[in-house]
Formats: structure tokens, C-alpha cells, sequence
């Protein structure tokens, strides 16, 4: 028996969760078929997913078809969940797409359906709902070919679309006319079979299956499946799809084990369970195992702890608690674990983000005063089911939260209370912004320059813009110029001092470069340096200057031509940058770019621009400098790092302990 490990990927909506309530119980891993509005689905199982009907975490579960064990990974379909679906991404063999045949392609499923052609993820479409009114066969697949993928070959057709009768049936490839169709979709990526086609030769029905598989293992191909989750038609033809052309997991053939954690769960007790996706080698209960994880300034850090127990998803076999290469395992014992984590090995950790980083940012305070701590400390615990759930502490206001929308926060609150006991009041999210260094600035301040009350330690930075994201510190002076710990100090101060930079915003494509260093033994310590490289650092930023930015969406948008002025004009008066823009008599294409603090706006703005005809779809894409005023995110915890208060010091020149 082989192992196949595959996402149920869609927008919100499209039935992507009955759909994987269906395969379970037709495949007959479930002997009573739930429902999402009832909250008795197998993979939405926590109170709030129940209620609100929608998924907030990845689930697994399994069946058996032939010789195939497939583990489906239920994933979120709202877009403000998309962290759950990068995570799921990176421990797939292949998807599922799921659209509505009666919503069609939809804003999430494009961006889905971008990423994984990048990521050349084998990946089927199966179009749900061919029973609702309204369904569409023909135009779905015309939409699909226009707006997601023009390599897909459909695998089934619909009769009776969109009434309570509607069938699929098998599309057969006896005719070579049918034959001729798909091997000229197929031609595209196969110069062999392009050759025979053009030398009018129409491959065999064997071949013309051999290269469907082998092209959709390879990402190059997308079938399409027409059926409903809630009546069973066309799942039998998915299933067998599934197991046919989809490849199995594959293991790197080392005998070290090695996995990724890719979700965590609380059990009864608040006990971290982890879900493991298995690369090599295998696990045992009470085995020690070392984890890595990349920090936010860049290190890789460790953690080696006993596993207490496991457990392999899926039917009990032989060797059934003893996960191997493929499988997905639940681990118990790992109190450090956190999502993203590599075990056995740091391979992997540096992998490309899919998604963009949330945009948002919210001030979360208790409700009940003395409860912050407590506050904090939750968020913290839920950041370790989700590291994009960012949170910082502002002492004397509350905690930070990162959020990719309005919908994660109003669950995470919920979240808050039912699992922590503790109720939280959130502030109006606003955009998160980012700073870069637009020049050089260089400071340095020596020891005993501020007389008694100053630090005993001689600090010299310069700062410039960098080349990539992030921060890059790097030192002129000798490594042995300092004792290791005030090293450590000087470096772990500046990472921490640009978390907000003159604007108050984190610093990013910044270069800081430690120029000058100086202590006087036994005297200096570690705290001299702490004290001092913050006031160094924001007078060398402050030299430089920098330049504010804003997170932006690239959007394509669709608009009958009588509505087209109103659109630009309105699409200008919001800062858009309109990049592209072609059409005809029926529809007008536009695309560029806006600022994501103007998105909501315009999708509240588009039906009255045109007539409720027009088609909106953005995504993240990037940033670009504010024009106009700058926003600014003033500190509040008293702490002299911000530009006002250095600006004060620099005019004092006094550095108080």
C-alpha cells in the first residue's frame, strides 16, 4: 500500500468540506454522511467552525482506495485564513481544486490556481454543485480555460445541469475525434505528439491516457471532474482519478528521519498535539528528536525533546506506530513544537513564502483590567499554532496582532474566550506599513563621551539600504574586538530597536554595518551595550532617513464598456496605478494595482460604477512608496527609540542609565 497526501483547495463556499465529507463516506471511511449545516462533518470539528459553517483549520483525514491510502487535507477556503493554506502547500503530493458550477472561478480560486501551476502541484478541478440552479457546464469550462488554466482536458460531461436530475457521464476517448481534441491539449507540452498530429497520426486511447497522467503528475495538466458533493454524481470518476493520476508521496531515501510540522491542536488537557508530514526515515515512541526553526532576525534555533506518544493517520496497519516517509503522523510530547518547525534536520526552513504576509494590524486589550498578561500569553500560545498571528507587546495598551481580515479577527476573539477564558476588545484594524533607508547614516558614540552617567561601551554603526528584505548586520571590527555576549547585545538590539523605525513602523532592506566597538574591563557589561547601540542606531537611521510604504493589491477587473469611464476614473481617485486595459464590445479588462487600504472601498463602490455587471479580483502583490502625508505609528511604552524623543536626546546630548 502506497500513501497520496492531497489538499481539498477552494473559495469560500464552493463545498470543498462536503465534498471531502462525500469521498469519505462513499470510499466507505464513514458510515453516515455529515453536513456542514449541521456542524456534524468529520474534519470541521472545533465549536466555532461548527457554527459559523466554515473552516478555520487544516484537518486530516483518510480512506483507502485499491492499494492507495489517501490522506485528505481539509484547508480553508475564506482568504483570510490563507495562512493554513500555505502551510498545508508544502507537505502536499497533490490538490484538488474546487469550484462552484454555479459562483464559477472566483477571486480565492485564482489565486490558487496561480500558486499551484507555480508550484507545479498535480492538482484536479472538480466543479461542484451541477444540481443548484443556475449550474453551468460548457461556459464553466470556458471560464476555466480563460481564467485559471488552458491546459484542462474534461474527464466527464453533465446532463440535465442545474436541475435536481442533473448526471455526469464518462467522456470516452473511442472516437478519434475525441481522441483528436485532447491530444492536441495534451500536444502543447508533448513536441512527439505535436509531431504525430501534425503528420496526421491520432494516437491510441492508451496513449492519449498514459500522457494525462504523466503530464498531471508533472503540474502541466489540470482535469476537470463535473459533479455534486451533495448527490454523489461524477465522485466515483473523481475517486478514480484520484488514485489514478495523482502520484504518490515520496520519501528522499535517507534513513534519518526528517518532517515538517505543518499544524498544531490543544488536546482536552491544553497538551500540544502535533501533525507531522514525513519525509525520511521513521519515528517511535520515546524517541528524542531535535526541531529547527527560523527565528525573525534569521537564526536557526533547536529544541530536542521526547515524543511521548504518536499516532499514523489512517487505517490501522502493521508498523502502524512507527511512521515512515509519506505518511502524516500525530505526535504528542513536543511542548515546544511549533508550526513550520523541521524535525530531524533545518532542510526546508528557508522555503519561499507562497501568500503575502498579512496587511493588517490590530491593538487587542482585556476587557477586564489585570488580565494582560494573561491576554498576551494566549495570543502567544495561538501563535504557535499560527506564526503569521504576529503579536507584539505594547506595554500599557495591549498586544498587536498581525491579520490577514476582519473575519480572523472576530474569531480569533472568540477563540480567546472559549479556550483561554479571557475576553479581549480589539481596536479598528489599520494597514501595516513598512520603512527602507533612502541614504547612509553613521554614528558613533564612545565611551565616557556623557561623563558619569554614561555607558561604559563605544558603539559605531552605519546604516544603508540593502539589496533584500529583511535586516543584514554585518561588522567591520574583529570578532574578538568584544567579548562574544556584547557581540550578541549589539546584534540582537539592533533587530529588535528596527521593529520601528522613524515613522514607527518596522524597518526593512536595511544594512547595518557595526563600525566601531570599545569596552573597559571589568566594568562593561552586556546591559551597557543594550543601553547604548538603540541611541546610536536611530541617530545613523535618522541621518539616512527614511521612506514610508504602503502594502499594495494587483487586481484584474472585468466591466461592461458603458461602465468603463466611471471605473478608471474612480479606480485614479484611489491611488490606482491601472497598468493594462483592452476589450470589445461586450467586456473591458482592466489591470494595475491599489493600494490594499483602498480595496474595500472600491468593491463597495463597483456594483453602482457598473451596474452590477462588474467582475473584481486582487490579491497582495507588493508595496510602493506613501505619497502625500506619511502615517505614523508612535511608541508608547516610554521607551526613547522613536524619532521625537532621539531627536530630544541628540539636542540634551545626555544619555541617562
Amino acid at each position: 500500500m502506497h500513501t497520496l497526501n492531497i489538499g481539498i483547495l477552494a473559495h469560500v463556499d464552493a463545498g470543498k468540506t462536503s465534498l471531502t465529507e462525500r469521498l469519505l463516506f462513499d470510499t466507505g471511511a464513514i458510515d453516515r454522511l455529515g453536513s456542514v449545516d449541521a456542524g456534524s462533518t468529520q474534519t470541521d470539528t472545533g465549536d466555532i467552525e461548527r457554527r459559523r459553517g466554515i473552516t478555520i483549520r487544516s484537518a486530516v483525514a483518510s480512506f483507502t482506495v485499491g492499494t492507495s491510502q489517501v490522506n485528505l487535507i481539509d484547508t480553508p477556503g475564506h482568504s483570510d485564513f490563507i495562512s493554513e493554506v500555505e502551510r498545508a502547500l508544502g507537505v502536499l503530493d497533490g490538490a484538488v481544486l474546487v469550484l462552484s458550477a454555479v459562483e464559477g472561478v472566483q477571486a480565492q480560486t485564482r489565486v490558487l490556481m496561480k500558486t499551484l501551476r507555480k508550484m507545479r502541484l498535480p492538482t484536479l478541478v472538480f466543479v461542484n454543485k451541477i444540481d443548484r440552479a443556475g449550474a453551468r457546464h460548457e461556459e464553466m469550462l470556458a471560464d476555466i480555460r480563460r481564467k485559471l488554466s488552458p491546459q484542462v482536458v474534461p474527464m466527464n460531461a453533465v446532463r440535465q445541469a442545474g436541475s435536481p436530475a442533473a448526471r455526469t457521464v464518462p467522456i470516452s476517448l473511442d472516437g478519434p475525434d475525441s481522441r483528436s481534441r485532447v491530444a492536441e491539449i495534451l500536444a502543447e507540452s508533448d513536441d512527439t505528439l505535436l509531431a504525430d498530429l501534425v503528420a496526421g497520426s491520432i494516437p491510441t486511447a492508451g496513449r492519449v491516457l498514459a500522457e494525462v497522467r504523466a503530464q498531471t503528475a508533472a503540474g502541466l495538466l489540470h482535469p476537470v471532474f463535473f459533479g455534486s458533493a451533495l448527490t454523489g454524481q461524477g465522485i466515483d470518476a473523481l475517486i478514480d482519478g484520484i488514485s489514478r493520476l495523482l502520484p504518490p508521496a515520496r520519501g528522499t531515501g535517507d534513513d534519518d528521519p526528517r518532517a515538517t510540522v505543518f499544524a498544531i491542536e490543544r488536546a482536552g488537557a491544553g497538551e500540544k498535539v502535533a501533525y507531522l508530514r514525513m519525509h525520511s526515515g521513521e519515528l517511535r515512541a520515546r524517541q528524542r528528536i531535535t526541531s529547527y526553526r527560523l527565528e525573525a532576525d534569521g537564526d536557526v534555533s533547536e529544541n530536542s525533546e521526547q515524543i511521548t506518544a504518536l499516532h499514523v493517520i489512517g487505517p490501522v496497519r502493521r508498523e502502524a506506530h512507527r511512521p515512515a516517509a509519506g505518511d502524516i503522523a500525530k505526535v504528542w510530547g513536543l511542548s515546544r513544537i511549533r508550526v513550520g518547525d523541521q524535525v530531524g534536520s533545518a532542510r526546508g526552513l528557508a522555503g519561499r513564502s507562497h501568500f503575502a504576509p498579512p496587511t493588517l494590524e490590530a491593538l487587542a486589550r482585556p476587557k477586564q483590567a489585570g488580565q494582560a498578561a494573561r491576554l498576551h500569553a494566549a495570543l502567544v500560545s495561538l501563535a504557535d499554532q499560527d506564526p503569521l498571528i504576529h503579536t507584539r507587546a505594547v506595554p500599557g495598551e495591549g498586544t498587536s496582532v498581525l491579520l490577514y481580515g476582519e473575519v480572523q479577527k472576530d474569531v480569533i476573539a472568540e477563540t480567546l474566550l472559549r479556550e483561554f477564558g479571557v475576553e479581549a476588545v480589539f481596536e479598528q484594524s489599520r494597514t501595516v506599513h513598512l520603512e527602507r533607508p533612502v541614504g547612509v547614516g553613521e554614528a558613533c558614540e564612545e565611551i565616557g563621551q556623557h561623563g558619569p552617567g554614561g555607558f561604559f561601551a563605544t558603539v559605531g554603526l552605519r546604516v544603508e539600504p540593502a539589496t533584500g528584505p529583511g535586516i543584514t548586520f554585518r561588522r567591520e571590527v574583529e570578532l574578538g574586538s568584544l567579548p562574544r555576549p556584547f557581540h550578541r547585545a549589539i546584534e540582537d538590539t539592533v533587530r529588535r530597536t528596527l521593529e520601528q523605525g522613524l515613522h514607527g513602523w518596522a524597518v526593512t532592506g536595511c544594512l547595518v554595518t557595526l563600525t566601531r566597538t570599545g569596552y573597559a574591563a571589568p566594568v562593561s557589561t552586556a546591559g551597557d551595550f543594550r543601553g547604548l547601540t538603540p541611541l546610536v542606531l536611530m541617530r545613523a537611521l535618522d541621518i539616512a532617513g527614511t521612506r514610508v510604504y504602503e502594502p499594495c493589491h494587483a487586481f484584474e477587473l472585468e466591466v461592461p464598456p458603458d461602465g468603463l469611464s466611471a471605473v478608471t476614473a474612480q479606480l485614479a481617485a484611489l491611488g490606482a496605478d491601472i497598468m493594462e486595459s483592452s476589450g470589445g464590445a461586450e467586456t473591458w479588462s482592466v489591470k494595475g494595482d491599489i493600494p490594499a487600504r483602498r480595496v474595500r472601498e472600491f468593491e463597495r463602490q463597483l456594483p453602482a460604477l457598473s451596474h452590477g455587471e462588474g467582475v473584481w479580483w486582487s490579491r497582495p502583490s507588493g508595496d510602493r512608496p506613501v505619497l502625500g502625508s506619511v502615517p505614523v505609528r508612535a511608541r508608547s511604552d516610554g521607551n526613547p527609540l522613536n524619532r521625537s524623543e532621539y531627536l530630544r536626546h541628540l539636542a540634551q546630548r545626555g544619555t541617562a542609565r
